[in-house]
């Protein structure tokens, strides 16, 4: 027998591996499985080029659980006493406190750079041995153990076969490895697609009421994958049965992409378009990456572009280390053409769809559409690529490229600046009148109902020369689209100043919610009330809602304007018995207040080019005294408005009614609301 210690610069070599991997000290298994796979692998092909000539037999991998052991067992080319001390007593550590400090955080990288993969056993083991065989020739079986501490014994056994068992003697703390279950969960998430058979104990089957073991090994493992496979040779139900064995709670994927490229690396994979509408964050994390068919990790940011990261499938590249570490990922020359590899590949696979098939592609839209947008918001080159099969959709949901709504709308739809307005609606229930008064005035309008369509207007107006995006509901129908100069058909002073009071005073309190009452001639048509929002003021508050740092939009009020149409009966109605029941006692004040008014001009006008220390504080008294009069006048004139309108059914009515149209009529107004319907009836 003998007896060395391990070639470590450290004493404390398997302390801080099982500090500093303990979060991720499953990995242990998909570390010794990988090296049964690579031993048994190199036998594979020592034997195609006839430097093996036994028989290679069967060649599975056995994992199996004892009482406190779990045993990783293979066929594969077996180590020699020299390949032990080489391969397993010499780990070259750079400095022990280097080594600490740059990768303490990080599992994977320590065990990749340090070829520590065998080492990952002492994470769960307090004693691991080694009985291992050579292929060669007249080779003497071994067997090694070490106990965790930089001591190790090597001793000559009888082994009939080659390859290698290796024994790992489970710690106290981690006894969940000894648990079938837990080891079948790990098996089948680092190992389901490895390529030699792993089998996992026996099948079982159901015997009078119980499960009982067969004679048949568990094989937990698909040797050859889908995307190992030749694409000629794969049925749509091979690739959805294949989505479905990944995603098993999932619907049927869209469509699918398989990658296969060899030059200027290796990168195979099958990648998925799920069905997404909504909640980007949900979806992420679904691309599981391997590298030779051994699981890494389903965190693939940085290897795929952000927007690409809502697919769904496997990305397999051995040009990607299977110790991937974060920092690494970000400096890869390999990775960052991967990720460009992979977001031509999406873009030409929809182009192709959208011009062989476009029925099918609409009919897709709705669930490709998040996704697309969010490509074209992140990634100019996709922007690029994707203005060509990106869609519109209209209120009659009917679907046009970029180029073909452009020709659609620019004849109806252009300003007197020569601007083209795109028109749409976020809402096609509650914006119903808004959407009908434009398309009666032979107007198209988009319905942006997705989650990004915020983000994508402001965008597409940075795009598209001399366009601009107005909702529909931003303004009365005529302003939507200014054809000419118009000229001013308002009311004059007096009479407007009457009827908005009378209006405004009427209006519901509501909490961060501000109305502007306003007349404007809409012809005789045109509803009698209407209620619109600045496309500006909302558009910011809705950008407050997806973007940092524009919080301070979405604390603003809703600001809203209140049309009066002073064409429609209704409101000429309203102003005409305002005007005979206020007359009376609004004309006196008013008489005042112009006096007020005089008498404060003359003063102003009187001290124009006065310095303020030379006005007599005779003046600035009598101005101040002024101020207050007339403020006190206009209330009482406002009062007088707010009294007539407050017994006006009909101002209450028409201001509900507008309230309801736009879904903010609640509570104890849609209540009175109901009221005094039934009793105008």
């Amino acid at each position: 027998m003998q007896k060395g210690n391990i070639g470590v610069t450290t004493e404390n070599i398997f302390p801080i591996i099982k500090k500093f991997l303990y979060s991720d000290h499953e990995i242990f298994l998909r570390e010794l499985v990988s090296n049964a796979v690579d031993a048994t692998q190199k036998l594979n092909t020592l034997a195609s080029i006839g430097e093996f000539k036994g028989e290679l037999g069967d060649l599975t991998i056995h994992v199996e659980l004892g009482k406190d052991t779990i045993t990783i067992s293979d066929r594969g080319i077996g180590l020699t006493a020299e390949e032990i001390e080489k391969y397993i007593n010499q780990i070259a550590f750079s400095g022990a406190n280097d080594f600490l400090e740059k990768y303490k955080d990080d599992a994977n990288a320590i065990i990749g750079h340090f070829g520590l993969g065998f080492y990952s056993a002492f994470m769960v083991a307090k004693k691991v041995e080694i009985i291992t065989k050579s292929y060669r020739d007249e080779a003497q079986a071994i067997k090694w153990t070490c106990d965790g501490s930089p001591e190790f014994t090597i001793e000559e056994v009888d082994k009939a076969d080659r390859g290698s068992d290796i024994i790992l003697y489970i710690d106290d703390d981690c006894k969940e490895f000894l648990e079938e279950a837990r080891v079948s969960e790990l098996l089948k998430k680092y190992c389901s697609f490895l390529p030699v058979p792993i089998a996992f104990g026996k099948k079982k089957e159901w015997k009078d009421g119980k499960q009982v073991e067969t004679t048949e090994d568990n094989i937990i493992n698909d040797t050859t994958p889908l995307w190992t496979r030749k694409p000629s040779e794969l049925s749509d139900e091979d690739y959805k049965s294949f989505y479905t064995k990944l995603y098993p709670m999932s619907d049927e994927p869209l469509f699918w992409i398989h990658l296969n490229v060899d030059y200027p690396f290796h990168l195979t994979g099958i990648l998925y378009f799920p069905k997404v509408k909504s909640n980007i964050e949900l979806n992420k994390n679904k691309i599981q990456l391997y590298c030779n068919q051994v699981y890494v990790t389903d965190s693939v940011e940085g290897i795929v572009p952000d927007f690409l990261t809502l697919l769904h499938g496997v990305i397999d590249s051995p040009d990607i280390p299977l110790n991937v570490s974060r920092s690494y990922l970000q400096s890869d020359s390999n990775v960052k053409k991967i990720s460009t590899y992979i977001t031509k590949k999406v873009s030409d696979r929809l182009q192709s769809i959208f011009k062989n098939d476009r029925k099918q592609f609409e009919e897709k839209w709705n669930d490709l559409k998040i996704f697309i947008n969010y490509g074209m918001l992140t990634q100019e080159d996709f922007y690029e690529k994707a203005q060509k099969f990106a869609l519109f959709t209209d209120t009659d949901n009917k679907h046009y490229t970029f180029e073909e709504y452009q020709t659609l709308i620019k004849d109806n739809q252009t300003d007197k600046d020569g601007n083209l307005i795109y028109l749409y609606a976020n809402n096609k229930d509650e914006q119903f009148s808004y959407i009908e008064a434009a398309t009666n005035k032979g107007y198209n309008v988009l319905l942006m109902d997705g989650q990004l369509d915020v983000a994508m207007v402001s965008m597409l107006e940075q795009k598209f020369e001399k366009s601009r995006f107005t909702r529909v509901d931003s303004d009365v129908i005529d302003n939507l689209i200014i054809k000419e100069d118009k000229k001013n058909e308002t009311l004059e002073g007096e009479k407007q100043e009457a009827i908005t009071t009378a209006f405004k005073s009427q209006l519901p309190k509501m909490d961060k919610v501000e109305f502007n009452v306003m007349t404007q001639a809409l012809g005789d048509n045109s509803a009698p009330v209407m209620i619109t929002q600045s496309e500006y003021m909302r558009r910011m508050k809705e950008m407050a809602n997806i973007q940092a740092g524009m919080s301070f939009y979405g604390e603003m009020p809703d600001m809203f304007n209140l049309v009066l149409n002073s064409d429609h009966k209704l409101i000429k109605q309203v102003l005409d018995e305002e005007e005979a029941a206020c007359h009376p006692e609004v004309a006196p004040i008013q008489t005042e207040m112009n006096s007020v008014s005089k008498r404060r001009n003359e003063l102003k006008d009187s001290q124009k080019d006065k310095k303020e220390e030379d006005i007599p504080t005779a003046e600035k008294d009598e101005l101040n005294e002024l101020d207050k009069k007339w403020d006190e006048l206009k209330n009482k004139k406002e009062g007088i408005f707010a009294g007539y309108a407050s017994n006006n059914k009909v101002i209450r009515q028409l201001i509900d009614l507008a309230l309801l149209q736009n879904n903010m009529l609640k509570g104890e107004a849609l209540n009175n609301f109901v009221k005094r319907s039934i009793e105008l009836i």
